[in-house]
This record gives C-alpha cells, structure tokens and sequence, in this order.
C-alpha cells in the first residue's frame, strides 16, 4: 500500500526539486554542517585547483535527503566548472551516455543520482572513460561490426547513492574519494530552518525554529518541507509570524510527534510492541502484518529507527527497544529474549 510520508528524504511532489533548489547553499562557506567532510572536501578541492586538475571522481553516500546533489553543485562552483546531472534509471542505453560523455568539456563535471541503478552494460562502457577517459563504441553488428576508439576531455564523475552496499565492486574501486554523510544532529538543523526561513521570507523565531529542527529526523530536506507547513498554517492560522506554540500545533497536526516519528513509525514500533511482545520479528512478517512493501519498511521507516535506538536488527528479526516503548506509552514485557542480539 502506497502512502505519501511528508518525513521522508525522497521527492514527494513534482515541484518540490525546485523549491529546494532555491534553499541550496553555493558554496562549502555556506554549506552548513558536515564539518569533517567540508574540510576534507575543501582540502581536495584547492589541491586540485593549485595542480589545474580535475577533481578526483568522488562518491557521495548516504540517507536521502542530506545533501549529494547539493554538494555535486558545489564543487563544480568551486572548481569553475559545468556539471551535467542525470541519475541511473535514466541510462538505458550506451548511446545515452555516450552523448553526455563526447559533449563534456576539459574540467567539467558528470553527477550521476542512483548510481547503484546503472545497469551493468553502463558500467562496462563508463570504465575506460572513468580510468583512461576514452570510450569504445561498437557499430554494426555481426561481421561488419567494428570498434571505434572515442577519446575523452578530462572529467571529474561524481556519483551518489543512498546503497552503496548495491555497487559493483569495479565500480567502486574506480572512485578516488568516497565521502558518507550522515544524518544532522539538531543543532545544525536549526540553523538551517533559520537560513531557509530567510531566504522564504518566513518569520520565525529559534524556539520555534528548534521544534522543527527536532523533529526533521535528521535531514535537511524534511526540516525544509516541514518548515514550509508550518508556515502555511501559521498564514491560516495565526498572524503569519511563526511561533513555537504554532510550530509545535502544525506538526501535530501532521501527526509529526516530538522525535519526528509519523502514522508508520509508531504503527510499525506498536505492532511489533501488541502483536509480538517486541520481537524478535521477521520483517517479511512485519511487511505482511502492517501491509506494506518490506522494501518500504526497509529503506523509509528503519534507517531512523535504528539511528536513534528504537528498534534493533537481530539474527532472529527486528526487537523494539525500552525507549521506544516508553516514547509510546506502552509496556514492553520482558520475554527472556527482548533486546538481546543474537
């Protein structure tokens, strides 16, 4: 059963890429947080501006939502050049990316989204570009086919994923840099609610600005999607001017609770809790029991779930923690085997 989750890292509305395309920073300056990789990153960057280089291939990973493309834009700001941005499902064909590859320019860079859903004939044919930056293209088939030698200006690719685990191996290995980014602690969340609050003409004060922090979940993406309903019911609602009493009421209505957890999570967190004593339970059983794709469950409700200490992942299967049985008012009964890992 489909849903649409407003606390979720992926695109959730057509429009949506264009109101967070204005939000974006345009430089590691204005880049807030992720403070060890802007420093690796700006490290990188100015080497490869002294030697008049292109910047290494680089591999960005992480939840969705924290900033890959908006760092791909960055470093192709700071380093002065072009990027071309297409993802992996895009991609079907050699001749695709051929196109792409004979019009790039010395310096200019490729930013491939979804990297790990290239199909396997991409990925052959983006090798030698990617190591020798030539191409082989096949014309005509059977006895008449031959091989023609395509050579390529020097490019830097960037790709970003949010399974890194699904790479090919040859893939992998042929990127000089590999950055992870993790999810925001509150802090640096709040001072992006204020930066975008600015830029929206949003009146907004930092309690209030904390209380959507809090409950983003993490990422900048959700803070920025929240902050606009917040700002919608404030219009509606109140005089405009965004307060924490408000903030707090136009989450709540959402069903956003204080953690930033929604109807799923807390469906999720309370069947395991009522229907399996807290675990462990498989997530095939789960996927059934709460009718939704594992894959779902998998890849939008576990990753905060575990990063916050919710639920666990055991051999036997998922087990609901004490935490998030007192976050949700209910009793966990201690089984003998509740909260261990096996």
């Amino acid at each position: 059963m489909g849903r649409e989750r407003i606390v979720t890292g992926d695109q959730v509305a057509p429009d949506e890429d264009l109101t967070q395309y204005s939000l974006r920073p345009s430089s590691l300056s204005e880049y807030i947080g992720q403070k060890e990789l802007c420093e690796k990153l700006e490290v990188v960057l100015e080497a490869a501006r002294g030697r008049g280089e292109p910047v290494e291939h680089l591999l960005l990973y992480g939840p969705p939502g924290l900033g890959k493309t908006t760092l791909a834009h960055i470093v192709a700001r700071e380093m002065g050049t072009k990027i071309i941005s297409t993802s992996g499902p895009a991609l079907q064909r050699a001749g695709d990316l051929m196109g792409i590859l004979t019009n790039l320019n010395e310096g200019d860079i490729l930013f491939i989204d979804e990297i790990h859903r290239l199909s396997s004939v991409i990925e052959e044919f983006i090798y030698p570009a990617m190591e020798d930056f030539k191409v082989d293209f096949v014309v005509d088939k059977g006895a008449f086919a031959k091989v023609i030698n395509v050579p390529l200006k020097r490019f830097s690719f960037i790709g970003a994923t949010t399974r890194a685990g699904m790479l090919s191996a040859p893939l992998r290995d042929r990127f000089g840099l590999y950055y992870h980014i993790d999810f925001y602690p509150p802090e640096d969340l709040e001072e992006i609610v204020l930066r975008s609050s600015g830029l929206l003409d949003i009146q907004i004060d930092r309690e209030a600005a904390g209380i959507v922090a809090s409950r983003s979940r993490g990422t900048p993406r959700i803070a920025n999607r929240l902050l606009r309903r917040v700002r919608d019911y404030a219009a509606v609602k109140a005089d405009g001017k965004v307060t924490a009493a408000t903030a707090a009421a136009a989450l709540e209505i959402e069903g956003i609770d204080s953690v930033g957890l929604d109807d799923l999570d807390r469906k999720l967190l309370e069947t395991i809790i009522k229907y399996y004593n807290g675990g462990p339970v498989g997530i095939d059983a789960l996927g059934a029991t709460l009718n939704e794709e594992v894959d779902t469950l998998v890849d939008m409700v576990e990753p905060f779930l575990l990063k916050i200490g919710f639920i666990q992942r055991t051999r036997r299967g998922r087990v609901v923690s004490q935490e998030a049985a007192k976050h949700m008012g209910l009793k966990l009964l201690d089984n003998g085997s509740q909260g261990k890992l096996f």
